[in-house]
């Protein structure tokens, strides 16, 4: 596969009061326009935090491939193994046209797009019938991308049902079907409005996320959502008089006895193998967590539903609604994703914070 490495062009347009710009003139240094907005980037164009906050523009395989090569003329070391975290939303060979559009004031405006963003943008390639061109578009980027993934690495592609499948393949020969970690069916309309018109087929609703890894070392932080209300109501039925807390009652016995190691005492005239020491029980009783429904009976412990983390995150989502014609997050491009997903896979395979040297 041909790679080509090109330099990064640092163009910035900010738009800045008059009276900012007579307190501290604007220079220039190359190709990069600094003002107090940049003085953290110092006379080095790519910031004091290097690759940090970046916001590329162009084809996606050349800056791969620039990414993996580093820029030492403007102080940016390579990202190979470097990156931890990587979402695409390619698109899906739908035959449809991306290319950019604005509105502005009642006028709408369309962005003619250039030779390199007409390959970049513009979901076509082939005929219809055949995928090849298509796929190869994707193998190749999708190489350099494993190539830029830390150990810890995770790498989350979006689909449409027209071509996931194709894309699986590609995905299991470039990590290895070893590195499959989840098929994700993301939930993102209710309804289809063309079935209503003459279409004979089902409501095509979803799309799909598939999950890969570079290694068994990835990050994983498991992610929890609501209860249902069903589910309260048919788990916590008990309320506190004093809180109002809902809560259930667990059990305290401890499943396989002496052979698990687990203490056998008397506690409240009921001699069994527990779960806690005799001490941790006590403490329990105390704090009002332990409840006795009668006498003879065998304890149990109170677990409050505040205190549950909720459901562990399954591979349906379908919590998670489109971006709204009017919600305050549109942009108005016709692929844009709701931050509310792309949140929750941030959390899922990326630590707060965290800063790779």
């Amino acid at each position: 596969m041909e790679r080509v490495a090109l330099p990064f062009q640092v163009v910035e347009t900010i738009n800045v009061s008059r009276a900012t710009r007579e307190e501290t003139p604007l220079f220039s240094s190359g190709n990069l326009i600094e003002d107090p907005l940049f003085a953290q980037c110092g006379a080095n164009p790519s910031g004091a935090d290097g690759w940090r906050n970046k916001l590329i523009w162009g084809d996606n395989k050349y800056v791969l491939a620039s990414l993996l090569e580093g820029d030492p003329a403007i102080g940016l070391e390579s990202l190979a193994g470097k990156v931890d975290l990587i979402y695409i939303d390619p698109p899906f060979d739908t035959g449809d046209d991306f290319s950019f559009r604005l509105r502005v004031g009642d006028a709408e405006l369309a962005k003619e797009p250039s030779i390199i963003e007409e390959r970049a943008y513009r979901d076509m390639w082939g005929d219809g019938r055949d995928f090849g061109p298509y796929l190869q578009m994707m193998y190749d980027r999708l190489v350099l991308m494993r190539e830029l993934l830390s150990p810890e690495g995770t790498i989350y592609v979006h689909q449409g049902p027209n071509v996931s499948h194709y894309i699986k393949a590609v995905l299991d020969e470039i990590f290895g079907q070893e590195r499959f970690l989840n098929e994700v069916i993301w939930k993102r309309q209710t309804a289809h409005s063309d079935i209503g018109q003459g279409a004979q087929h089902m409501g095509r609703l979803h799309d799909t996320i598939y999950l890969y890894t570079k290694s068994d070392r990835f990050t994983w932080n498991m992610q929890y959502t609501d209860y249902d209300e069903e589910y309260k109501k048919d788990f916590y039925k008990h309320i506190e008089p004093e809180t109002g807390r809902a809560y259930q009652l667990g059990d305290l016995t401890a499943p396989g006895g002496a052979a698990k190691g687990n203490p056998h005492f008397e506690f409240l005239g009921i001699t069994r193998y527990w779960r806690f020491s005799k001490e941790r029980m006590e403490q329990l009783l105390k704090e009002g967590r332990i409840v006795q429904t009668k006498p003879g009976a065998v304890p149990r412990l109170k677990r409050y539903l505040d205190e549950m983390p909720g459901v562990p995150l399954q591979d349906m989502w379908v919590d998670v609604p489109p971006v709204q014609s009017q919600s305050a997050e549109r942009l108005g491009y016709d692929t844009q994703k709701p931050e509310a997903l792309l949140e929750r896979i941030i959390k899922l395979s990326s630590n707060e914070g965290r800063r790779r040297r």
